[in-house]
């Protein structure tokens, strides 16, 4: 379950243009294999699965390079829970078996976030590994489901002195238990305590998964000069760019998802022990309670609906 299903649900009817309503919501998903369609060979029925969520066309340029994410399709990108039916519920049905990657030895109720989460995460950090050797500074805002993921992938692919940011100590002690050097109250006084711990120079690199408008002005305060701004999360900020606005060569990019080759990445690197999700685990029935939950901040880590037939 994750913060993209509250904006769709608060989305009215007469603007949600992703697909036809009613939706069963649920783009991260990880299952076992039942039943196949005509000319899907690969993986046999019993075979547990994770399912890629942002389903392309899969002919277009990107999508020829694993990048469905971006698909150039006019009819976009159709990923399950948000464009067609998704996955909270018994079964899922998957368009393509191009998009599963067999879990292997990983448990499913740790892995399913990898689909999103980790995906997510590891795609807006491996843009920005230039930034994250020795000596550079990396500052993720927002410790939820994505940015307790990006710390670990940091940890796991640079060097970097990695700062925390979020309001809720819960989730600062979640960061400095999953490798965050230092943990930052995200108020008023966030930017001077990020410029003190960085002995004056500002972030190489910035992974804000909230989004908001403080949150995208704070990263663009504490960008250093040639940093790499990522801002992940949907919480309608913008950041200005131009003259004077950010240090001098920094770049700001938005990010959606990521590759089906970084799907196998962020599972190889789970297989390896240095990628774990905080889960909480709940009923098909408690969907709608957790939901509440979710939207008062209430959940650590990553919330998984486990059906009755698992």
């Amino acid at each position: 379950m994750c913060h993209s299903d509250l904006h769709i649900m608060s989305t009215p009817a007469s603007e949600y243009h992703y697909g036809p309503l009613p939706l069963t919501l649920g783009h991260e998903a990880v299952g076992t294999v039942v039943a196949r369609g005509e000319g899907a060979d690969h993986f046999p029925t019993g075979t547990s699965v994770l399912v890629y969520g942002p389903w392309g066309c899969g002919l277009c340029r990107n999508c020829s390079e694993g990048q469905e994410n971006y698909c150039t399709h006019p009819s976009g990108v159709n990923p399950p829970g948000i464009a067609v039916d998704g996955a909270i519920a018994e079964y899922l049905l998957v368009d393509h078996e191009r998009h599963l990657i067999p879990l292997g030895e990983l448990d499913a109720v740790q892995a399913v976030a990898l689909t999103d989460a980790g995906l997510t995460s590891y795609h807006a950090v491996k843009r920005a590994v230039t930034r994250l050797g020795a000596g550079c500074v990396a500052v993720v805002i927002g410790v939820g489901g994505l940015g307790h993921l990006a710390i670990q992938i940091i940890r796991a692919l640079g060097a970097a002195l990695i700062i925390a940011v979020d309001i809720a100590e819960d989730k600062l002690q979640l960061a400095r238990n999953v490798g965050a050097d230092h943990a930052v109250v995200g108020d008023i006084r966030a930017k001077d305590v990020i410029t003190d711990l960085s002995r004056g120079r500002g972030a190489d690199a910035v992974f804000d998964f909230v989004g908001s408008p403080e949150t995208v002005t704070l990263a663009g305060a504490v960008a250093a000069t040639y940093a790499e701004i990522a801002i992940v999360g949907v919480g309608h900020g913008t950041l200005p760019v131009g003259y004077r606005r950010l240090a001098f060569e920094a770049s700001a990019r938005n990010t959606f998802w990521g590759s089906r080759s970084e799907l196998w990445e962020v599972v190889d690197l789970a297989h390896s022990g240095r990628l774990r999700v905080e889960v909480e685990t709940y009923s098909l029935d408690q969907a709608p309670d957790v939901y509440e939950r979710l939207s008062r901040g209430e959940v650590l880590g990553r919330a998984v609906i486990v059906p009755d037939c698992v």
